[in-house]
């Protein structure tokens, strides 16, 4: 039986299988955010096929993915992960990383948790395209400008809008299967069991176009 899939899977196993069970669900989990953050930072300018595969390295090498230890990475940690084969060895991405890790904590602390703070930019509810082909998804959106000058005033790094949208895509913030993907309808079927306070009101918005 042939299952339709989002284009950009092609016939890799791992694109696949993220494909199929985490991209676009939508996270309110502090510590799964952050780890998107973190893997969003190191494609750029790179294929996400490579992040997934240098991601379980990438995992030991930042904590587990933990902004609490990771904000901690002084210069001799640098130093270590600049010689780590296992991950992609970007000096720049490695600092952003850490910095990004420091106002990660910030905004928990002002907002209570960064899922409060991250989805008010979608009005607390996932925003639901509905797009026929591949090459008509958007690199960027308004609530993706929003939020990258919003991260970039306090502080983080490699947050312009590609990024942000792209993050918003991998977390659930925007649907961006295809309309002939069979995750596109499982997505919204998820939406409609959520409760309230899981941070995604029932109320959907959907563009058309």
């Amino acid at each position: 039986m042939t299952v339709n899939r989002c284009q950009w899977c092609k016939n890799d196993p791992l694109l696949i299988t993220y494909h199929d069970t985490e991209w676009g669900v939508p996270l309110h989990d502090d510590r799964k955010i952050f780890e998107f953050l973190v893997l969003d930072t190191f494609q750029a300018g790179l294929s996400w096929a490579i992040i997934l595969r240098k991601r379980q390295n990438l995992q030991r090498a930042f904590a587990e993915f933990d902004p609490r230890i990771v904000a901690e990475f002084d210069n001799t940690r640098i130093a270590e992960l600049l010689v780590d084969k296992g991950i992609i060895r970007n000096a720049a991405k490695i600092r952003a990383t850490i910095q990004n890790a420091r106002a990660f904590l910030q905004v928990q602390q002002e907002y209570g948790s960064f899922t409060n703070y991250i989805w008010q930019f979608v009005n607390y509810r996932p925003v639901i395209n509905q797009w026929k082909r591949e090459e008509d998804i958007p690199t960027t959106s308004c609530e993706a400008e929003n939020l990258s000058a919003d991260l970039i005033r306090r502080g983080f790094q490699f947050a312009g809008p590609t990024i942000c949208y792209a993050f918003m895509q991998a977390a659930g913030l925007v649907n961006d299967h295809l309309v002939t993907c069979f995750r596109y309808p499982e997505i919204i079927q998820s939406y409609q069991q959520m409760q309230p306070e899981s941070g995604v009101v029932n109320k959907i918005e959907s563009k058309t176009l």
